[in-house]
């Protein structure tokens, strides 16, 4: 049985194709992986995490970032999308064109049926390679779940689940509180 190659792509390739690129498409050791569209929960989530940061933020020295601005991780050689992204204090970037963050303290990705896995596994390790982040967020779009990764001092990562609209999400390393409910505003829940 032939087993099929994939060819290899370079960072700078990488970066060449997707900064003219009208979809956009991640990248880990090599490989490009495309990026399918969303579902409106997804969208709706992803907003409302936003917005709600945003707003919890405000008059700090943090910022929230929408899943347009791509975040590198140089010891994995990757490049992801991740849904939001918060960064405080100066962000600092990969070169003068500002559209590959280094330094997020807080990753947040809402879980599709087609990568809740690698998002989960592979993309999880290799975030957990940038030296800033701090914490790590899994929401779910088809059930009420947020799932909350917390690095503690000796690198381990200490995790918490929050399923109950009542609950509240304490983000240690920008000292605020999401409400779960602000999450899944909007949002109609077809399983529990």
């Amino acid at each position: 049985m032939a087993v099929r190659s994939i060819p290899y792509i370079s960072e700078a390739d990488y970066l060449q194709a997707e900064r003219q690129a009208q979809t956009k498409s991640e990248y880990l050791a090599g490989q490009v992986f495309a990026m399918a569209g969303a579902s409106f929960a997804h969208v709706r989530i992803t907003g409302n995490l936003a917005a709600a940061l945003h707003q919890l933020l405000r008059g700090s020295q943090c910022i929230v970032l929408s899943s347009d601005m791509r975040v590198k991780i140089p010891e994995a050689s990757a490049y992801f999308y991740p849904d939001v992204v918060v960064v405080c204090g100066q962000p600092q970037f990969e070169d003068e064109q500002e559209d590959n963050l280094l330094n997020p303290v807080v990753i947040i990705e809402v879980l599709s049926p087609s990568t809740e896995d690698f998002d989960r596994g592979e993309k999880f390790l290799v975030y957990q390679r940038i030296p800033s982040l701090k914490e790590y967020l899994l929401v779910a779009q088809d059930r009420m779940c947020v799932e909350h990764f917390i690095r503690q001092s000796d690198g381990q990562w200490l995790r918490r689940e929050y399923t109950h609209p009542e609950q509240v999400v304490h983000l240690e390393s920008v000292d605020a509180d999401l409400p779960v409910q602000t999450v899944y505003e909007g949002i109609t829940l077809t399983s529990s």
